[in-house]
């Protein structure tokens, strides 16, 4: 049912009105002179989004202030460099928004080629180490992840081909394999750096995306069972990945070694309570709980703003969802429906895991 709502849009309207719709959507890109699918701004999302950022910045300074101030002997060092993200990121979401998506078709393969290079570049161990892995490429003070520009290469290569072969997206050997070993490919080398979230990621946005383009449900289940058993061995071969799991289960059982992060961030939440101890208030981020900043911010935010403050954040988060997915509702054509849906997806994973 919801492919088929996705896939005949947001209105029943005439099969042959539809065909000359999409037909004219994908004109539009060898037109030249400005972008012409462009429709109102979507208000309730840019102002999400902006609040959404603006929180960010103020949780990223109340969170690294302390560990700032000790390692680079400025407790603004954090708030410096995320505001300067922020300002830069503003006017790009505005540029980006106004640009007809259809003009990123061109882009698919190169972009996919680049970031591949990119990502082996880091497999075969040139990229900047952290934490027992090579993930990054130092550019100065800036650490770009591959991996996180795969999520997105990958959602643009399968809305250009899924939305090219709908006539074939039920056979296997056009409409499913390809799609499946291309982001196979792209999963082992980030597996390889070892990076397995990653790889987890990628591995559903490409069910996700063949799901909602039509293709046979049985081929997405099979290959689900058949890669079951490979994460399984993954897991169970890394001494590293049994530790995480172990203190996901039992965090407070593990406290005394992997579980002590998890612990800790979950005594962050239970001392918020529900309305939280207030903005810079919180005691774990003295050091008590690591990356505090980072990876563990919302425990921080649930220890400062409580209860309340999480359920917010994660409203605005959820508003974003909802957004996203209403944008695919109302694309002109597939490939508008796959990239909404993707990138949403993205957005909603990287929010809520």
């Amino acid at each position: 049912m919801l492919r088929a709502i996705l896939r005949r849009g947001p209105k029943d309207e005439p099969a042959k009105a539809k065909r000359k719709t999409v037909a004219a959507a994908e004109e539009r890109p060898k037109k030249a002179g400005l972008p012409k699918v462009i429709g109102p701004a979507d208000a309730v999302l840019y102002g999400t989004i902006i609040a959404l950022i603006a929180f960010g910045v103020v949780m990223v300074y109340s969170a690294s202030a302390v560990f700032a101030a000790q390692r680079y002997d400025n407790g603004y060092f954090f708030l410096i460099r995320q505001g300067i993200f922020a300002l830069v990121a503003l006017p790009l979401i505005v540029a980006v928004a106004r640009i007809d998506y259809h003009r990123y078709r061109p882009l698919t393969y190169p972009l996919l080629a680049g970031v591949v290079g990119l990502m082996a570049f880091v497999a075969l161990g040139f990229g900047h180490s952290a934490g027992g892995a090579a993930r990054w490429i130092a550019l100065g003070p800036i650490h770009i992840q591959p991996a996180e520009v795969a999520k997105v290469s990958i959602i643009f290569y399968l809305a250009y081909s899924l939305s090219k072969k709908r006539e074939k997206i039920k056979s296997f050997s056009v409409g499913f394999l390809p799609h499946v070993l291309v982001a196979g490919f792209v999963m082992l080398l980030c597996l390889k750096q070892p990076d397995f979230g990653s790889a987890v990621m990628i591995g559903l946005l490409t069910f996700v995306l063949l799901f909602t383009a039509g293709a046979k449900l049985g081929y997405i289940l099979g290959a689900g069972l058949l890669t079951a058993p490979i994460v399984y061995a993954l897991i169970a071969s890394s001494p590293y990945r049994v530790r995480r799991f172990e203190a996901f289960m039992d965090p407070f059982g593990t406290r005394q070694g992997a579980g002590y992060q998890v612990a800790e961030s979950l005594l962050s939440y239970g001392s918020g309570g529900f309305w939280g101890v207030g903005i810079g208030d919180s005691l774990q981020k003295l050091f008590y709980l690591p990356e505090a900043h980072t990876d563990f911010i919302s425990a921080i935010v649930g220890e400062e703003l409580g209860f309340a403050g999480l359920i917010l954040l994660i409203g605005a988060f959820a508003l974003v969802f909802a957004r996203g997915i209403r944008a695919a509702f109302g694309a002109v054509d597939e490939y508008g429906t796959y990239l909404a849906i993707g990138i949403t997806m993205f957005l909603g994973m990287q929010a809520f895991t």
